[in-house]
């Protein structure tokens, strides 16, 4: 989740939150190389990648290294576009894994480990890979928000739990993204079927099928979900149930230069997905040094602080300064449910060819 007019396509995003399994690999000591000041960091990552100016300045000028920052689409496409250059990296530092790209993306071999030693200060839940090769930075919910003011001027009931979404009363109202093409649509896709197992009374497969009897609205993006058809942002579409993140509510105070007190979203309690997001040393890094360094910035104080404000989620370690519209308008979801990486990465393909013949065909 990002900057309020290009919230992440993850984006992002975004406790007491189900923990998630780790990978089953031996741990790796630390590789740390010794520091050389100067020079420059390459950093790929996605589109929506933001920190603020004066909080990278300050990185660069104790360090002498010179970050530039290589935007390569969404995290899907831009992790893509590492693995196909890996004999010839374009960067040094990789920015943009989430849980569930994560075992696809090490098993592709373009991460060599790294320690950093600001791990022994992140909750063991958000470490998933005991190698270190990627390290956690970020995590955030996929929600459904709904528009404030639409359900209170039709006088109906918000959705209690994930389940009503089908109901007919709710016909014709939620939007959601394409799960073969959009981050917080995978997310979406992945908590449905956590929350409806396969070989269950009721499995996601069914409750799809149920979404699509319901004129349930398919878009490819977040953005055009968000802006365009949701009915609760400033692109007054004709949607007020939207899928997206748990922090946006808190997001449209923040980036409205003042002109908002209160949010006109809010969070249904129905179900969050949690999304961590990592960096990783790429192998071959012409600057692993400086990659290093980067790495130890990323879980510093100072960005660790500056996370929420530029990009709209919760910083890995624990007790960073959040901003005040997150406790007033982003609590930290309820009903959170995850998967094994590995259950994902094994599945996914099939899950989303499975969505595609449900919900679009």
């Amino acid at each position: 989740m990002k900057s309020m007019p290009v919230i992440a396509a993850l984006a992002v995003l975004l406790a007491a939150c189900a923990p998630a399994t780790p990978i089953a690999v031996p741990p790796s000591p630390p590789t740390a190389t010794p520091a050389v000041r100067g020079g420059t960091v390459v950093v790929m990552t996605h589109d929506s990648f933001s920190l603020g100016k004066d909080t990278l300045a300050a990185f660069e000028k104790a360090s002498g290294i010179k970050v530039s920052v290589l935007k390569s689409g969404d995290a899907g496409a831009s992790l893509n576009k590492a693995i196909l250059t890996k004999s010839a990296p374009l960067a040094d530092v990789f920015f943009g894994v989430d849980n569930t790209l994560l075992t696809r993306a090490l098993a592709a071999g373009i991460f060599e480990p790294y320690a950093a030693p600001a791990l022994g200060r992140v909750p063991a839940r958000f470490k998933l890979d005991a190698q270190n090769r990627l390290v956690p930075v970020d995590y955030g919910h996929i929600a459904i928000n709904y528009d404030k003011a639409w359900f209170e001027g039709k006088k109906l009931a918000l959705p209690a739990a994930l389940k009503d979404l089908a109901d007919p009363k709710y016909k014709g109202l939620l939007v959601v993204e394409n799960p073969a093409t959009s981050s917080p649509g995978l997310a979406f896709l992945l908590a449905t079927v956590a929350a409806f197992p396969e070989g269950s009374a009721y499995p996601w497969q069914t409750f799809w099928a149920d979404l699509r009897r319901n004129d349930v609205k398919v878009t490819e993006g977040w953005e055009a979900a968000y802006y365009t058809e949701f009915s609760g942002s400033s692109g007054k579409g004709a949607r007020p149930l939207v899928v997206s993140y748990q922090t946006s509510p808190a997001a449209e105070v923040m980036f409205s230069d003042g002109k908002l007190s209160e949010p006109p979203t809010g969070n249904l309690d129905a179900v969050a997905f949690e999304q961590i997001e990592f960096a990783g040393i790429l192998s071959g890094a012409k600057n692993r040094a400086n990659a290093e360094a980067f790495i130890d910035f990323l879980l510093s104080d100072a960005a660790q602080k500056d996370v929420p404000g530029q990009m709209v989620v919760y910083p890995v370690i624990p007790g960073m300064t959040l901003p005040a519209e997150f406790d007033k308008f982003a609590p930290q979801p309820r009903n959170v449910v995850s998967l094994p990486p590995e259950q994902i990465d094994k599945n996914r393909e099939t899950w989303v060819e499975a969505w595609t013949r449900i919900v679009l065909k």
